[in-house]
This record gives structure tokens, C-alpha cells and sequence, in this order.
């Protein structure tokens, strides 16, 4: 079979099943109300993230110029993992170009042959990713079942083990119990890896996280990931661990060692953002009464963070809600199979700081008209 014909071939699956995916580019205004984004706190366009952004331009060039080994690691670099270790509360962190690659980099870096990973089901496909290139036995246990998660763990035979969770989870916007999972940690001898994307910013004293919150900022068996390009506004991910743990990737992440660094405009936009964090705390609980506003709208329970799911009864369901927002001024997401883990379509529905209380309250209506 040629290429071409294997293409065609999935491209009328996709037709068939409703999962047709475009892109869809927008302009910096657009008339309808971005609910769908991740600009959790409304920092991508606050001046002082921008104009940080331009003086890192200006200041540094428009990117790092090579691999954070060679040349490309800045002081501004070294300035935004310390800030950001100090404001989470951790020991050290080290910044990668995406989010995605430090999950990538963590899981392929800290895992081998001689690892147990022990995956909730519902992790991020960076995650997934970073399993596959483990070579780690993986054992994918239901959604946030504590109990799984420990009889995977006592049954295992390697000398290793790692738990892989999100804190709060992209799709469902639920949160991970990782006070028990911590526990399991230390009973069995086992790491913890959480993903902290749709948590910092959001969720925790200050948007300081969930790991935070929990009381486990000190724990060394805990180990987080951090996005910069959500409730920070920039581009870029991150790593907060023990110095020895990211002493580790430095040397051995494959996504860091052969990845340019993180580009100075996004590196000076997330610092600028993390600062305007700390400064204004108000910014997090601004955007989880946003959420709340919208759960009730739609009749789902308040998020942990920012991110409300909305089942739908199948994917031209989805779709047509997606329109019919539209149509009333709102974007808002639509997850279908294959990028659902527990193959439900749904509207994704993130809210954000930056909306104004007449702009909550009229998309609070619109929304419970449409799905409520």
C-alpha cells in the first residue's frame, strides 16, 4: 500500500467517525469570548509579561542560539528556576523548551528497564509519550484508584518504581489524591511524578500548586512538572525536584541535552508573570470563582482549578454545542476520541482572571441555555 493510500484510508476513518480535526487560525482580536484557552490569569497580554518579553528580545536575542549544554543556558534562565523553586517551594528546578518536553525528559530520564511506572489512566500523552520511550514496564491503573496504584506497586519485581499523575487533569479538571499517593511513596519505596500543568497559578496558597497545598514541597520522593505557557501566559516547561534529581537530567534528559534552551522572550515573560503572581494572589482566586460561576451554569461540580468537562452524548454532539457557542460569542473546547482518555466527548470550559464580572455572568447564561 503507498503512503498515499494509507493516508486517504485514515483520513475517511476520521470522516466516518466525527473526528475530523482543522486548524483554525485567529487574529490578535477576535469578537468571541476565549473560553477554551489556557490563559488561566490572563497574563499572555498584560503589559508587564509583554514588554518583559521585548526586553528579553532585546537583551538576550530572539533565542538562545544553542543547547542549554553548549551556550544556551542564560542567567535569565538560572533567575526563573530559582524563582520558580522558591515560589513552589522546592529545592531546584530546571526549565525546558515546553511543558511537554520536561514530562518527556523526566519519565525517559528517571525510568529503565529496571522501573515499575505506575500510570494513571488519564495522564497527559506527554506522559504516555515518556512511557513508551522508557523501556519500563507500565501498568496503566483506573482513574485516581489509590488502591490500584498500591497493589501494583507491592506486586512489583523491579528494584524501581514511579507513580505518574496530574495534580489536576487537563481533560476532566479533577484532582489527584496525592497526600495518599505520597504515603504509598513511602511505604513501598516509590517515587512520585506530578504533573503540575493546570495547578500552578490556579490551585494552592497563591497558585503555588496542589503539591504545595498538600503539605508536600519538601517531600524528595515527590517530583514536579510545570508548564510556563498556562497560567503564566509564556511558552515553556519545568522540572522541581531535589538538586541530585535535576543534576540527573542536566546529564541525562535527551529533551534537554539536545534541545535549544528555552528562547528569552518566553523565559522573560514567565518570570514576569511569575512576579506579577506573587504580587497579586487575587489573580487565583479571581479565576477559580470564574469556574465555580460556570459549573453551576452548566450543572458539573467546581473544579479544582480553571478546567470544567462537559460530557456530551457523542462527538456530533460536541460539535454542535461547540457551534451553538459560537454562535452566542463564546470558544470553547471540544474534546473528542482519540484525545479523551476515557473515550467521552465533551466541552472543555476553562475560565480566566481577565474576564470582567458582566463578561462571567453573560457567559454563565449563554452557557447554561446551551448546555445546562
Amino acid at each position: 500500500m503507498s503512503l498515499q493510500q494509507w493516508l486517504t484510508e485514515r483520513a475517511e476513518e476520521r470522516e466516518d467517525a466525527g473526528l475530523v480535526r482543522q486548524l483554525s487560525p485567529r487574529g490578535p482580536e477576535e469578537d468571541l469570548l476565549d473560553l477554551a484557552g489556557n490563559d488561566y490569569l490572563g497574563l499572555s497580554t498584560d503589559p508587564r509579561v509583554t514588554d518583559a518579553a521585548a526586553v528579553a528580545a532585546h537583551t538576550w536575542g530572539a533565542g538562545s542560539g544553542a543547547s542549554r549544554l553548549v551556550t544556551g543556558t542564560l542567567e535569565l534562565h538560572t533567575e526563573l528556576e530559582a524563582a520558580l523553586a522558591s515560589f513552589c517551594g522546592r529545592p531546584a528546578a530546571l526549565t525546558f523548551s515546553t511543558g511537554y518536553h520536561a514530562n518527556l525528559g523526566v519519565v525517559t530520564a528517571l525510568c529503565d528497564a529496571d522501573t515499575l511506572i505506575v500510570s494513571d489512566a488519564h495522564v497527559h500523552a506527554s506522559l504516555v509519550d515518556g512511557c513508551r520511550l522508557s523501556r519500563s514496564r507500565v501498568e496503566v491503573v483506573p482513574h485516581n484508584d489509590v488502591d490500584a496504584v498500591a497493589d501494583a506497586l507491592v506486586r512489583r519485581q523491579e528494584r524501581r518504581a514511579v507513580i505518574l499523575v496530574e495534580s489536576i487533569y487537563s481533560v476532566l479538571g479533577d484532582a489527584a489524591p496525592l497526600p495518599e499517593l505520597a504515603a504509598i511513596c513511602g511505604l513501598t519505596d516509590a517515587n512520585l511524578i506530578v504533573d503540575e500543568a493546570h495547578a500552578l497559578g490556579v490551585a494552592g496558597l497563591g497558585g503555588r500548586g496542589l503539591v504545595h497545598a498538600g503539605g508536600l514541597a519538601e517531600n524528595p520522593r515527590v517530583i514536579v512538572s510545570v508548564t510556563l505557557s498556562k497560567a503564566l501566559g509564556s511558552q515553556g516547561g519545568a522540572v522541581l525536584a531535589q538538586p541530585e534529581v535535576i543534576s540527573h537530567l542536566v546529564n541525562r534528559a535527551r529533551p534537554f541535552i539536545y534541545d535549544t534552551g528555552l528562547a528569552p522572550p518566553a523565559t522573560g515573560a514567565a518570570l514576569a508573570a511569575l512576579r506579577v503572581l506573587e504580587s497579586e494572589p487575587e489573580r487565583t482566586e479571581r479565576a477559580r470563582a470564574c469556574a465555580t460561576v460556570f459549573a453551576d451554569a452548566v450543572g458539573v461540580p467546581a473544579p479544582a482549578g480553571a478546567v470544567l468537562s462537559v460530557p456530551m452524548p457523542g462527538p456530533q454532539d460536541a460539535l454542535a454545542a461547540q457551534t451553538a457557542c459560537a454562535d452566542a460569542g463564546l470558544r470553547v473546547g471540544c474534546f473528542r476520541p482519540p484525545s479523551v482518555p476515557d473515550q467521552v466527548s465533551r466541552l472543555r470550559i476553562t475560565a480566566s482572571a481577565r474576564w470582567t464580572d458582566d463578561q462571567v455572568a453573560s457567559a454563565a447564561r449563554a452557557l447554561a441555555d446551551i448546555v445546562g
